[in-house]
């Protein structure tokens, strides 16, 4: 059924409104009462559940950053079969994001181009948000993904970090560095190890207790994430996501014309697949088996899920995914590990 209104009505939306529509949906599941309900439907039938982190998560599929970037819809994410949601990206000032359209479907390659730039109403808001997600009784693990404010010079980035850490910290489950998005100007930048070490050091200092993640982008040559993954080893911290969107537009089968009209932004989906498990693979062979490493890039599929889980991901996540599959995918998701893990030898 999704398939068929995806093409014959959501294809017709704006992709930023069609999201929003979908939102509302999701956030209103607990007021509506039916969202204990939906999560006996939507959980995994066997015991897919992963200890890491210090923590327990239910399924080894999560919501990547960007779905949720308020924190508004956690416990409706999660009652639809998530086994954790990551929110953000989250800055210390609240900010509109890039002007719109920014959001691009490219239907023939399973991928979005998005150049939203950190849209979020800001830390202190986010954190009177999310303490409520934390009173709630059965919700879905909670990471929390921080990121500069686009008004913050790049030198400063650190004070600006720690601004939002020092908030959101204590109410998040693990806190995560974003370090690796496209769409705010020299963050990228920060990736370069003689300004990542000083940033981690000092947030990993304001976080305290709570596990500390440094996510990467796809676009760092091999050496790089080498480097990048045994400075995490070197500092203590708790793990690395790889990976965040790519600025490359290679192998896409959609007309280049639509593509160049969609203009800059992070390419997600289908076609990061590749490049996302070469980074993991990368990642595995340097650092030590506990290290927590979650795995999110071009992921679609359970089978697809099972392969990260097998080349050493931790945790897997995704995001694009929903937009093609629906409100069902994580129950999609969930069904097809019960089967394939569950036969495994």
């Amino acid at each position: 059924m999704y398939p068929l209104v995806f093409r014959i009505v959501l294809t017709r939306l704006d992709p930023e409104r069609a999201h929003h529509l979908a939102f509302t949906v999701i956030r209103a599941l607990p007021a509506l009462g039916v969202g204990r309900l939906v999560h006996r439907f939507t959980r995994p039938r066997t015991d897919l559940s992963v200890h890491t982190l210090g923590l327990r998560f239910e399924s080894p599929f999560g919501v990547a950053a960007g779905f949720d970037k308020d924190g508004e819809a956690v416990i409706g994410l999660g009652q639809l079969g998530f086994g954790h949601v990551e929110v953000g990206t989250i800055t210390a000032v609240a900010q509109p994001g890039n002007p719109k359209p920014r959001l691009f479907r490219l239907v023939a390659d399973r991928a979005v181009i998005n150049r939203m730039g950190f849209n979020n109403s800001g830390s202190r808001a986010a954190r009177v948000r999310l303490a409520h997600v934390r009173s709630v009784a059965g919700r879905p693990v909670l990471g929390i993904n921080i990121g500069k404010s686009r008004v913050t010079a790049v030198e400063d980035a650190t004070a600006d970090y720690l601004v939002s850490a020092a908030l959101l910290a204590p109410l998040a489950d693990y806190l995560v560095v974003n370090v690796s998005s496209p769409n705010t100007p020299g963050l990228r930048g920060l990736q370069e190890l003689d300004q990542l070490a000083p940033l981690l050091r000092a947030v990993q200092a304001e976080a305290g207790a709570t596990p500390l993640l440094v996510k990467i982008a796809p676009d760092l040559d091999d050496d790089e994430v080498t480097r990048i993954a045994a400075l995490v080893v070197e500092l203590g911290l708790d793990g690395i996501i790889a990976t965040n969107t790519t600025v490359s537009r290679a192998g896409l089968t959609t007309d280049a014309a639509t593509v160049v009209a969609a203009g800059a932004g992070g390419l997600s989906g289908a076609p990061l697949r590749e490049r996302s498990l070469a980074v993991l693979r990368l990642i595995r062979q340097a650092v030590p088996r506990e290290l927590c490493v979650i795995s999110v890039g071009g992921v679609e599929t359970a089978e697809h899920v099972a392969e990260r889980l097998s080349a050493g991901a931790t945790l897997v996540q995704g995001y694009t995914g929903f937009l093609y599959r629906g409100p069902l995918w994580a129950r999609q998701i969930n069904r097809g590990l019960d089967r394939i893990l569950s036969s495994a030898p």
